[in-house]
């Protein structure tokens, strides 16, 4: 294909069953692509949504479409035939002939895909392989034979790519989470609008039990949203005016008028989806090794199988004809397709596993190192916290009540930016204490100390100690500050007048899933747990202590982040970042692995980590390690499978005692063990299911 002259560029995906060629129309056209394609033995498909100069081969099959499954029906028929007339003393030759059509019919397909892969390719695969084997049995008279092993081939092809599909399905069923069409709200009412043909800004409306077919924030309307289908979320979300909804996600009890903010080919479940099918082309490790193995394998095998066939005749006087089945029993057994199939049907099966827990895994490098992760490093704020501070106690110091004290600080602080007043003023309002009839005037906000103005003719400050103290000792609201700040809380200052007239603590405040979701993860494998934060170390040991992280690196810079680390690298080996994608960047880029929290809202997020969690769910983190690790078992099974199976068989070859059709049997039993293998990653683990960590 990339000889074609006008061809730019060609992306082959087996695992998605997906080619994308793009091409200069200038230069050549699609019936000039098509033949070439059809030369190859597939077929040509728009892909939807593409402009005419990409295309892209979908539904694809390594070997049989319809009409290949119709011949392999009627080559099995023929079979059966032959062998009923051989067995009831019909003259030997019209047995055989039963036996050479369901050799034509069955094997016919099989011959032509092999002979376009060493035409195209110049490299012998297992159609050609099996091709001579059915040759050499019908040359030798084992016409019986010949034809069994033309069927259960065809047979067993058509098995395998029914059960590849089924790995495949599991990522396109993501791409039915949106439906395929939207209610959108024009001048003349509202009308069903094709997705496509959807753009940014409008207002389309969501009925109760709809999907959402777009990104976008809702602007009229309150409901409950189910996102388990994209973030893995298992309880509603409930949202209002401003909040944003994702296309996929379903709507719970209310109507809503919702302006969308991307496109269909753009929304988060799209890039989701073409992130996914992305990966499933990034090859693991091993993968990569089972590809080059297989590379050097095939011709060995072809040349142990001449070796076997030719030197016992010649140099032991061997049967030619005896040598020459063994031969052809060996290349059937020896072919590499189980080793070959073992990895990429067990990856894509891992990560379609994980994309429908909400859990995007960039591809079986990342899935693999995953597997091998014996730290974690932990950013806190937004990580292990949610990265909002939250008012924990208000202290009066000059006999005020706490709702007295709390509202002089709010009525100030409703006029700065910083989070820790709008902390302040949340609180205020969740307690229902109006601060909107105080006259404050003159308000200043002082960086890095705090807020100060005026109530009336009353001085107001909210700050450190420098503001509100300014300068004086006082070893009360010393000895209160200290104790705040030892049990991780920050400590804000109220002055009014010219005393301190109180304290307000406030924290950030931990995951409530944080403490379950760590001790998790060390059940999943992780040896060690570390949090590398920019705050105060009594604030992170005081959140460590809580939730159980092990070691605490407090007080650092990016750069800090990085070192630790670079340092943790050389301790264990392979350690993975935790952050929320953005301002740990260097930290995740160091790790072996990067691990993006709440990734569903970050477009920067779901471009750079290697796994994104798409929910700010920390309890996603321990089922994608212990998928991972799951992962990496079964590739190891199914390779010690391959392999052991296939040495016993050559044993067998070798000695005489295995036949041909009993070769394709173990040869095609083997591909199908493998692939069911991988394909139970699709399904959840009965801890899952039970909804236990």
């Amino acid at each position: 294909m990339g000889q074609l002259a006008g061809v730019q560029r060609v992306s082959v995906g087996f695992p998605s069953g997906r080619m994308t060629v793009s091409y200069d129309a200038e230069q050549t056209d699609l019936a000039a692509i098509d033949r070439r394609v059809r030369e190859s033995g597939y077929r040509l498909a728009p892909a939807p949504g593409t402009v005419p100069a990409e295309m892209a081969l979908t539904g694809w099959r390594r070997l049989f479409t319809g009409r290949e499954r119709q011949q392999l029906l009627l080559g099995g028929l023929f079979l059966v035939a032959g062998g009923l007339l051989d067995l009831t003393g019909f003259p030997s030759w019209v047995a055989r002939s039963g036996f050479a059509l369901a050799i034509l019919v069955a094997g016919l397909p099989v011959a032509r895909q092999g002979w376009r892969t060493l035409r195209t390719s110049h490299r012998l695969d297992i159609n050609l392989l099996m091709t001579i084997a059915i040759l050499g049995a019908s040359l030798s008279g084992d016409w019986l034979e010949a034809a069994t092993v033309a069927v259960l081939f065809s047979l067993g092809e058509v098995l395998e790519g029914a059960s590849a599909e089924r790995a495949r399905r599991s990522i396109r069923s993501l791409m039915e989470l949106a439906p395929p069409d939207a209610l959108v709200r024009r001048a003349g009412g509202e009308v069903r609008v094709p997705l496509g043909e959807v753009a940014v800004g409008d207002l389309i409306v969501i009925r109760p039990g709809d999907r959402v077919p777009l990104d976008g924030i809702i602007t009229h309307g309150d409901s409950s949203l189910n996102e388990a289908p994209v973030t893995g979320e298992s309880l509603p979300v409930e949202k209002g005016p401003g909040a944003v909804v994702y296309a996929g996600t379903i709507n719970g009890f209310g109507a809503l008028e919702v302006e969308t903010s991307h496109t269909a080919s753009d929304s988060t479940i799209a890039r989701i989806i073409r992130l996914v099918e992305e990966a499933q082309e990034r090859k693991a490790p091993t993968q990569r090794f089972v590809d080059v193995f297989a590379t050097y394998y095939t011709p060995a095998v072809v040349l142990l199988a001449i070796l076997v066939a030719v030197a016992p005749p010649l140099l032991l006087n061997g049967s030619w004809w005896s040598w020459l089945y063994r031969a052809l029993v060996l290349l059937v057994v020896a072919c590499p397709c189980a080793l070959v199939i073992s990895t990429p049907v067990t990856i894509v099966s891992a990560l379609a596993a994980a994309a429908r827990r909400g859990v995007l895994i960039k591809g079986g490098a990342a899935l693999e190192a995953a597997a091998g992760l014996q730290a974690l490093a932990f950013d806190k704020t937004g990580t292990l916290t949610l990265g909002t501070p939250v008012v924990t106690q208000v202290i009066s110091l000059d006999g005020r009540s706490e709702e007295e004290l709390l509202r002089d600080a709010a009525a100030l602080e409703r006029y700065s930016e910083h989070p820790l007043g709008a902390a302040i003023v949340r609180a205020a309002t969740d307690r229902a204490i109006d601060v909107a009839q105080l006259p404050v005037t003159e308000v200043q906000s002082l960086a890095g100390h705090g807020v100060e103005g005026w109530l009336g003719a009353t001085r107001l400050r909210v700050g450190t100690r420098r503001l509100v103290l300014d300068g004086a000792a006082d070893l009360d609201v010393e000895g209160q500050l200290a104790a705040l700040e030892a049990d991780g809380q920050t400590a804000v200052l109220v002055g009014i007048g010219e005393r301190v007239a109180g304290i307000i603590a406030l924290s950030d405040e931990r995951r409530p899933e944080a403490a379950a979701a760590l001790r998790a993860i060390k059940k999943a494998g992780i040896r060690e747990t570390v949090m590398l934060t920019g705050d105060r170390r009594a604030v992170a040991e005081s959140v460590a202590a809580a939730i159980g992280v092990d070691q605490v690196e407090a007080e650092l810079l990016p750069q800090d982040k990085v070192a630790a680390i670079e340092r943790l690298l050389a301790r264990y080996g392979a350690v993975g970042m935790v952050g929320d994608g953005i301002n740990d960047a260097p930290a995740l880029a160091t790790a072996t692995v990067g691990i993006a929290m709440g990734a569903v809202g970050s477009d920067t997020a779901l471009e750079t980590a290697d796994i994104a969690l798409m929910s700010d769910d920390l309890s996603q983190l321990s089922g994608a390690l212990q998928l991972s690790r799951r992962t990496k078992r079964v590739i190891a099974q199914n390779i010690a499978l391959a392999l052991g199976l296939k040495l016993l068989f050559l044993l067998l070859a070798i000695g005489g005692v295995a036949t041909l059709w009993e070769a394709v049997f173990a040869d095609v039993g083997v591909s199908l063990l493998v692939t069911a293998n991988g394909l139970r990653l699709l399904r959840r683990p009965a801890s899952e299911r039970e909804g236990k960590a």
